[in-house]
């Protein structure tokens, strides 16, 4: 098996019923979509940095004998797999598949509000990750600032149903 064909049956599996929905051609490699995507695989880098960062220091706290709680481990190890998930779905966006675009977009609208109420839980994470995730969520509502931009949004429009 190709590795094509080994992700587009990940991609049935994540876009379901619509996975296989491309944009046209002249949508994909518009200066305004490639320029989108340019900003939002940057905005995602720094998030993995960040991401990195988190799971560095909670490392480095441990070794020197601090107490590092359960919530930090699987906020680091949460952040980090949904980035990765997120790069998939943005390369897959980029590539013209609408479900792509349609998962990144709603992650990326819906991770900043989850993450900020759960920073908001008194005692749930030290302040330095409280920090992280306030920065983390703001680079996310970037993305959805982006990805919900007029151009996106007609880019990856529905298409008309077939008669």
């Amino acid at each position: 098996m190709s590795l094509e064909t080994f992700l587009l049956r990940v991609d049935r599996l994540a876009g379901g019923r619509g996975a296989g929905i491309m944009i046209s051609e002249d949508a994909r490699t518009h200066p305004k979509t490639a320029r989108a995507f340019r900003w939002i695989t940057w905005l995602l880098v720094v998030e993995l940095v960040i991401g990195v960062g988190a799971l560095v220091v909670a490392m480095l706290l441990a070794t020197n004998g601090e107490s590092v709680g359960f919530a930090v481990w699987m906020r680091t190890v949460v952040v980090l797999g949904m980035t990765v998930t997120l790069f998939y779905f943005a390369w897959r966006a980029k590539l013209g598949w609408r479900w792509g675009y349609q998962r990144l977009r709603l992650f990326a609208q819906i991770f900043p509000v989850i993450t900020l109420v759960m920073a908001a839980i008194p005692g749930l994470y030290p302040a330095w990750m409280v920090t992280e995730q306030i920065i983390f969520s703001l680079i996310m509502i970037g993305i959805a600032d982006f990805l919900t931009s007029d151009h996106m949004r007609e880019a990856y429009r529905k298409p008309a149903p077939t008669t």
